[in-house]
């Protein structure tokens, strides 16, 4: 436990065996899990890795962020999700401006070390700066995308510029 919540990374350890690098790992019989310590994979997407948000309740993936390590040990250190704008080129705290922030439940990452899941709480009505609760509400149905659009704040107001 660190900072109010549990972080478990959890590998396949066949595959682990000369497939991840820097890697360590014991067994913890009596809880069944696999205990490693596992160096998360920046430099596939030149410094980058996807962060998959998800509500940790319904499970809905509220939102698809891009983190880098300095954005990845804020979130771990500070128990709120940071990110990295790709666009702005600037690092950012989910909520810093609308007040809707993420606490930080659990984190996981993928096989391939490249890829983290961080299920959260999200305070506020939306984790989507369009005021949609989720940042997927664009669906392909019958051969067209169609947004099924329910904001439930006016980001004109939230964002003032």
């Amino acid at each position: 436990m660190a900072n109010g919540f549990d972080v478990y990374i959890i590998v396949d350890i066949a595959r682990a065996q000369g497939v991840l690098k820097d890697t360590f790992l014991s067994i913890n019989a009596a809880e069944g899990l696999r205990e490693t310590m596992i160096k998360i994979d920046f430099e596939k997407m030149g410094g980058l890795i996807p962060a998959v948000i998800q509500d940790n309740e319904s499970g809905e993936v509220l939102m698809v962020a891009f983190m880098d390590e300095k954005t990845l040990n804020l979130t771990l250190e500070s128990g709120k999700t940071w990110f990295f704008s790709r666009t702005r080129n600037k690092y950012w705290m989910k909520g810093e401006e609308s007040g809707n922030t993420q606490d930080v439940v659990e984190v996981l990452t993928d096989c391939d070390a490249d890829t983290v899941v961080i299920k959260v709480k999200q305070n506020g009505p939306a984790a989507c700066h369009t005021g949609n609760r989720s940042c997927f509400y664009v669906r392909y149905e019958n051969g067209a995308w169609v947004e099924h659009s329910n904001p439930l704040f006016d980001p004109n107001t939230v964002y003032k510029k």
